[in-house]
């Protein structure tokens, strides 16, 4: 089938270059130009594992384009991935996928369906379907079905092609018949509702995770209060099937695109309509305390960082992918510049977007080891497997005081009590081996 994207961003490209890999010809649109260049040339924009393989194996089925109008005109389904950001108020910012109704709305010349692959608010796919057929310059029949996506970031390309389920959210057996005829490649299984019902599966689905990890952050804090192990809590949980041992790994709290939008998003749509989530209300309330867990921690043995030399481990809001958004490191790190310390970090996918936000306030590192040389304190923000792999004698060798404050438990507490390090973790006993304090 003829197939249109409209957005190249994780949701829109990953999307697209899997549906080409399974047959379809699929036109991504995207108003950057640099963006599309850069895709023309075989690069993608993003750092996801396995995207640009796929691209280049499938680059006969795949074109790249600024010019919506003639990618809008005879495709049989478009799908609009683009952003929905988060407003001040916590509301999702519906300007883009609105915009890109409108202009499928004054291109298509042949009968299509329109699928909204991005995470909108219960109601919005009517909206569209409303400002669609009032632009509508051609005699033409759009439909518009709700189709909302379950993958994650640095999984992003394996999510799509096993997905768990695709969800189609339709109005009309013609509407689904041709979602079908467009996924039959996959050989997924499928949850075929109404629109609006589609729309709260997805943030039903992201909140609940959301509220998964907060819990279970909320239990590693009592956990360091009363003596108990989380990780050991969490595997008795994570037995039972009922509860499953998924997004029960304690920590600094979650980040990234989806989450930290998603929870605020479904709350404000709750009090918009005078109701309260508490469940979702107390999820984000926990997320952004548990963001400078790592903060306090350090204050026990610092008052003040004026001076001391910081050593930042993992700057990405989680391995695998360049994402800043609602990274953790970005919150500590401007805590620790306004007080004052010197701070060397390293990541590997994620300082060229970090150099965006401090160009020359941090001193970026090519090695873990340079970057624990002569510091004071070390942070671990992402749990990269080149951190979770360090040789941790290294840590008590390079640091001049060797304190290692970890936010993503990288390291077995039997290995930690062989060194002459201070260990702090999450929800796990503080390891206090350095002898010279």
């Amino acid at each position: 089938m003829k197939l249109a994207i409209a957005g190249t961003g994780y949701v829109g490209l990953v999307s697209g270059v899997c549906l080409a890999s399974i047959g379809h010809q699929v036109t991504c649109v995207d108003i950057d130009e640099t963006k599309v260049r850069l895709l023309q040339s075989g690069k993608s924009p993003i750092f996801e594992p396995g995207l640009e393989e796929l691209m280049r194996e499938n680059a006969d089925r795949l074109t790249y384009t600024t010019d919506y109008k003639s990618a809008y005109r005879n495709a049989d389904v478009i799908f609009i991935a683009v952003g929905t950001p988060e407003k001040k108020d916590g509301s999702a910012n519906l300007h883009y996928v609105y915009e890109v109704a409108k202009q499928i709305a004054v291109s298509v010349e042949k009968d299509c369906i329109v699928v909204v692959k991005s995470t909108v608010p219960v109601g919005t796919n009517d909206k569209i379907e409303n400002i669609i057929k009032e632009n509508l310059k051609y005699g033409v029949t759009v439909e518009v079905v709700s189709n909302p996506e379950f993958l994650s970031q640095g999984t992003a390309v394996n999510d799509t092609l096993n997905a768990s389920r695709i969800v189609l959210g339709v109005e009309s057996e013609h509407a689904e018949k041709v979602l079908r005829e467009v996924y039959d490649g996959f050989n997924q299984p499928y949850v075929v509702t109404d629109r609006r019902s589609a729309e709260m599966i997805k943030y039903a689905c992201n909140d609940f995770l959301a509220l998964k990890i907060s819990y279970i952050n909320e239990i590693a804090n009592l956990c360091e209060i009363v003596g108990a192990n989380v990780e050991d809590v969490a595997k008795g949980m994570g037995f039972d099937p009922r509860i499953g041992p998924k997004f029960l790994m304690a920590g600094i709290g979650y980040g990234g695109s989806c989450f930290p939008k998603d929870t605020k998003a479904l709350h404000w749509l709750a009090n918009f309509h005078d109701y309260e989530l508490k469940t979702i209300k107390a999820a984000i309330e926990v997320n952004e305390t548990q963001k400078i867990k790592l903060i306090k921690k350090a204050r026990k043995y610092y008052e003040s960082f004026y001076g001391l030399n910081v050593s930042v481990l993992g700057l990405t809001f989680k391995p695998g992918t360049d994402d800043l958004r609602e990274a953790p490191s970005i919150q500590n790190i401007t805590i620790l510049l306004e007080d004052g310390a010197n701070i060397k970090a390293w990541d590997p996918a994620g300082m060229e977007n970090y150099k965006k936000i401090y160009p020359t306030e941090l001193t970026y590192c090519k090695t873990i080891d340079e970057t624990l040389k002569d510091a004071d304190v070390c942070f671990i923000f992402t749990e990269w497997p080149e951190i979770k792999d360090f040789d941790i004698t290294k840590f008590a060798q390079l640091m001049r005081y060797p304190l290692v404050i970890d936010g993503r438990n990288c390291y077995d507490l039997d290995r930690i009590r062989e060194l002459n390090i201070i260990y702090e973790s999450i929800g796990r006993k503080t390891i206090s081996n350095y002898l010279n304090k």
